[in-house]
């Protein structure tokens, strides 16, 4: 009973504290929350919550870390893996052992294996603090992606590190060669684990696909299960990396699920719905259990009086500066060489300013309240744990110095960054607006509503295409066009030369050959004189409709089968020949070709469905365009909510749906 007493009374403060944060803007949700969770201790008598570390990194770490992965923009983590893996390994090493000395300098009753143990969990980043701060300071996209993903593996890192340094302490014994070797058994093992239980979990689902069971709500519990089965087996069976095993097994679900979601959409919106339940509730209670858990964890420092709590205070300052020193020197150090020596040709010059909002984006929280709260009582020898309550108490106070000092400084440096380029912001805006719509249509499309969804994203397609366009300069959108043209031509070449293949091993009715190769001759003349309309495409598709109407049944399904197959294997090997042109195109060039053919490989693939007529094809553009629509309000609304848009960049962009509707939804209902 006091368990669930404990439940209900941290759900009815993440809602308050929601509410607190609405009002109170200039702070960040995660202080209120370990504010209102200290506030409670403290009037509520007898209120003791311990923390296992084991339960408590499964609970809440393992799907928090799983869900973040499999939403990180994977690009970006490709792109920035040299400066992502400098912060997440040699910063934590760093931080750790230069750290661990100082504070042991500066606290000599902490004994320097004590303090190596306070600096590693003092190592790891937060990313869920961060986004709190974004939320109310426009950070740069580049840092708050460096943050993000340096804390899918300084997790792993900083506990690690923080693990050998307790046992060193427990045991009185540390050896660094087997440190290293097991610290890289359990990085390896534990990305191993991820990726085998990610790709068996999806082989279990298709299995039981196969067998009869469509039950969406069972494929969406199996998900949720996924990262806590991946972290168990890591941890507990092979004593690997279970943080690591969740990190890769995300990504790896969000490839699988990207190639899928048209497939399964009913399943992808739910289980997206539950995560972002899921996800709400336990970054709330993450911050408001470090607030619950303060008063008893500090209580005994605060009441010794061999250390002045003045001085206590000055401890906890001196500390959390050291470490965001250490943060500043390493990123000043790792720009200048990235900028030096590897010379990114999209790496701009390194700026101190940058340099310092880095720094203090690097908040700590969840994981160093965690590992902090499960130091040992006694030793091996059955001594106390050397100056427990201290440490706890220690890193409690940087957890919170750093995030005030984030709140503080942050909107001081960034103040008129908001406002330097504000064209590029809204267009940017616009883009994440129109990305939310497709990805919204995307999980919808049925079979008896996937022609007026294909059509539906294809306008939002050209949409995002001309936005990305008014970022580019005159002579980069002429490239951009030359080199789209080129792979035009390059793949209609490619579709002719298959489909005389396939007409050769195949037998096809003359009307169908005539027509197929009519139709590529059309796309080839329109794209080398970059037409866009001909008047005598309408007339055909009624003179070749009349035709079909004229055939016996047997005819007609004989030359449908023939079309999907042609279809299906003509465009399958373009679509694969293009995807090999990656590296000899523009990403964005390679793309648009891409959703070209298939939506062309779609429109002639799909079995017709039995619709009641103009009426209910009407009915289905109305809702699917007033979807669309509906998700890009709230877009807006989240990013408004966030804090990431000023009054008049609301109205601009409402302006801009506004005008979607008048284009795209008065189209289609008239």
């Amino acid at each position: 009973m006091e368990t669930l007493s404990l439940i209900l009374l941290m759900l009815a403060l993440i809602i308050l504290t929601q509410v607190l944060g609405h009002y109170i803007r200039f702070i960040p949700t995660a202080l209120i929350q370990i504010l209102v969770g200290t506030i409670t201790a403290l009037l509520i008598s007898g209120l003791k919550i311990e923390v296992e570390s084991e339960w408590f990194l499964l609970l809440f770490i393992a799907p928090l870390l799983y869900n973040d992965s499999s939403h990180f923009p994977r690009d970006e983590l490709w792109k920035m893996r040299a400066a992502i893996f400098g912060n997440a390994i040699v910063l934590v090493l760093l931080t750790t052992v230069i750290g661990g000395y100082f504070i042991n300098w500066l606290v000599p009753v902490i004994p320097v294996a004590a303090a190596f143990a306070l600096a590693a969990i003092l190592s790891p980043t937060d990313p869920i603090a961060v986004n709190g701060i974004a939320k109310r300071v426009q950070i740069p996209e580049q840092i708050l992606n460096l943050v993000r993903g340096e804390s899918l593996i300084n997790d792993a890192s900083g506990l690690v590190a923080f693990s050998y340094a307790v046992a060193a302490v427990v045991t009185g014994y540390f050896s660094i060669q087997q440190a290293t070797t097991e610290f890289v058994y359990m990085f390896a093992v534990g990305a191993v684990v991820g990726l085998t239980i990610s790709i068996a979990m999806n082989w279990l689902k298709m299995k039981l696909r196969r067998t009869g069971i469509e039950d969406v709500v069972f494929y969406a519990l199996l998900q949720i299960l996924t990262p806590f089965i991946i972290f168990f087996v890591a941890e507990e069976i092979l004593h690997a990396s279970g943080v690591i095993a969740v990190v890769t097994g995300g990504i790896l679900h969000a490839l699988i699920k990207e190639r899928t979601e048209t497939f399964f959409a009913q399943e992808q919106t739910l289980t997206d719905n539950i995560w972002t339940m899921i996800a709400y509730i336990l970054n709330g209670i993450i911050f408001l259990l470090l607030g619950l858990t303060l008063p008893e964890a500090t209580r005994e420092i605060f009441a010794d009086d061999a250390i002045n709590n003045w001085r206590l205070m000055s401890f906890v300052i001196e500390i959390g500066t050291v470490i965001l020193l250490i943060r500043l020197i390493w990123t000043m150090f790792f720009n200048w060489f990235d900028h030096r020596f590897l010379k990114k040709a999209d790496h701009r010059k390194p700026s101190f300013k940058q340099d310092v909002i880095t720094t203090l984006v690097g908040v700590r929280g969840t994981i160093t309240m965690v590992g902090v709260l499960s130091l040992p009582f006694v030793t091996e020898s059955g001594e106390g744990f050397p100056e427990r309550s201290l440490i706890i108490f220690l890193a409690a106070g940087v957890i919170i110095f750093t995030l005030v000092l984030a709140t503080i400084l942050l909107p001081l440096l960034n103040r008129g960054e908001a406002d330097a380029q504000p064209e590029l912001d809204l267009n940017s805006y616009k883009q994440r607006m129109v990305k939310r719509a497709i990805t919204e249509i995307k999980q919808v499309v049925q079979e008896e509503n996937s022609t007026v969804a294909f059509d539906l994203l294809n306008e939002y397609h050209v949409m995002l295409r001309l936005l990305r366009a008014q970022e580019k300069s005159e002579e980069e959108l002429t490239h951009f066009n030359q080199q789209l043209k080129k792979l035009r031509l390059e793949a209609v070449q490619w579709e002719r030369d298959f489909t005389k293949q396939f007409l050769q091993e195949h037998k096809t009715p003359d009307q169908l050959k005539k027509e197929v190769f009519r139709s590529i001759d059309n796309r080839r003349e329109a794209i080398e004189k970059e037409a866009r309309f001909r008047l005598s495409q309408p007339i055909r598709k009624i003179l070749w409709k009349r035709k079909r109407s004229n055939m016996s049944s047997d005819q007609l399904i004989h030359l449908t089968q023939v079309e999907h197959e042609l279809y299906e294997q003509v465009m399958g090997e373009v679509i694969s020949r293009l995807d090999g042109c990656r590296g000899d195109y523009p990403a964005d060039v390679v793309q648009s070709v891409l959703e070209f053919y298939k939506r062309l490989r779609f429109k002639h693939t799909r079995w017709s469905s039995p619709v009641g007529g103009k009426a209910d094809v009407d009915q289905q553009k109305e809702e699917l365009c007033l979807r669309a629509i509906e998700v890009q309000r709230q877009e807006i609304a989240s990013m408004s909510k966030e804090g990431d848009l000023s009054g008049e960049e609301e109205k601009e962009l409402r302006r801009f749906i506004h005008y979607i509707e008048s284009v795209v939804l008065y189209e289609y209902v008239e």
